[in-house]
């Protein structure tokens, strides 16, 4: 394993706020970042991959690859609730282990953007239709999640619809519509359509305050992950254990399907790196909408709290480690 790698990785600034922000919550300093502002870098982190994602996809244009990674994407997406929901069964109820299966079978932006900003450190390359790829695996994992405890549920009186009172249309809408897909796909469309042009335009804002932007975002997620860990004391040992282990098997899963799809060492990273994440806005926000039984105080602790923490400081640098040896 290159421990060069991973203590770049942990003594990058952007992982360094992540922790500022643990110790501040530790400590009980009164250091927070407005709920608008904080929403601000969301949109500032969708956009700024979406835009990059476009404006690579340009230059490359479409090939056979992106169709079978894309294919790919989809595949994991469908797999990874799939799996993880009949895990989760053996200790959770139906609702909970279908929601949080669903938050493992999506993905995490900002877990992507840590990992490109990561392989911008290592001076590795990677191609924009991996965005793509991350616009794809979010909303499969949604419905496969829904389906699984419509499946365990059945027609008892507290299913689904039952429960939300709506029918599946307004779930099926949130899932493949929401404010974060929106953008970011509008983001990347836009991106390829500008082309070389739109970059120019977008530069400063797109690439030179990237890295400031991302550090600043690490912060708040470090304070939200701070105040989300208390929670996982009541879940015990098994939730912290899926937390961790879950991403390892996936990404392993991941490495071996790029390594098979003959992909670059940069796009294998990110590819893992989606196989492995855990999605704690969009998933949760739908989750809540179509599932109100599900424990909100489970899911968030475990994606944002164990996982997140986990990939950024352990898995990226960990991970590449893997793909460089493999491929070399």
């Amino acid at each position: 394993m290159n421990l060069d790698a991973v203590i770049n990785n942990f003594t990058s600034p952007a992982v360094l706020f992540f922790f500022l922000g643990l110790i501040a919550v530790a400590v009980k300093s009164d250091l927070e970042v407005p709920p608008a502002i904080a929403k601000f870098f969301s949109l500032y982190l969708l956009f700024d991959i979406g835009i990059k994602g476009g404006i690579e996809l340009h230059h490359s244009g479409f090939t056979i690859q992106i169709l079978e990674i894309a294919g790919a994407c989809i595949f994991m997406a469908i797999l990874v609730p799939i799996v993880a929901f009949r895990v989760l069964k053996l200790k959770l109820d139906v609702y909970n282990a279908g929601a949080i299966a669903a938050t493992y079978g999506s993905v995490s932006a900002v877990t992507f953007a840590t990992a490109q900003s990561f392989l911008t450190g290592q001076g590795v390359a990677s191609g924009g239709y991996m965005v793509a790829g991350m616009a794809l695996m979010e909303s499969p994992a949604i419905v496969v999640g829904l389906m699984m405890i419509r499946k365990n549920v059945g027609k008892e009186k507290n299913s689904i619809e039952a429960a939300h009172g709506s029918n599946m249309s307004e779930v099926l809408r949130e899932a493949f519509f929401n404010g974060s897909i929106v953008l970011l796909v509008g983001s990347m469309i836009i991106g390829y359509m500008g082309g070389e042009h739109g970059a120019k335009d977008v530069h400063p804002f797109v690439f030179d305050i990237f890295k400031g932007m991302l550090c600043l975002y690490l912060l708040d997620m470090g304070l939200v992950a701070g105040s989300r860990l208390s929670a996982l004391k009541e879940s015990g040992l098994f939730l912290v254990a899926f937390g961790i282990i879950t991403p390892i098997i996936n990404a392993a899963l991941g490495i071996a399907i790029a390594h098979f799809l003959g992909l670059s060492e940069g796009d294998a990273l990110l590819f893992t790196i989606l196989c492995a994440s855990a999605s704690y806005i969009a998933v949760p926000a739908a989750m809540r909408m179509a599932v109100p039984q599900a424990n909100m105080s489970l899911l968030l602790p475990m994606s944002l709290g164990v996982t997140f923490t986990f990939n950024i400081v352990i898995g990226i640098p960990v991970y590449f480690s893997i793909i460089n040896h493999i491929w070399a």
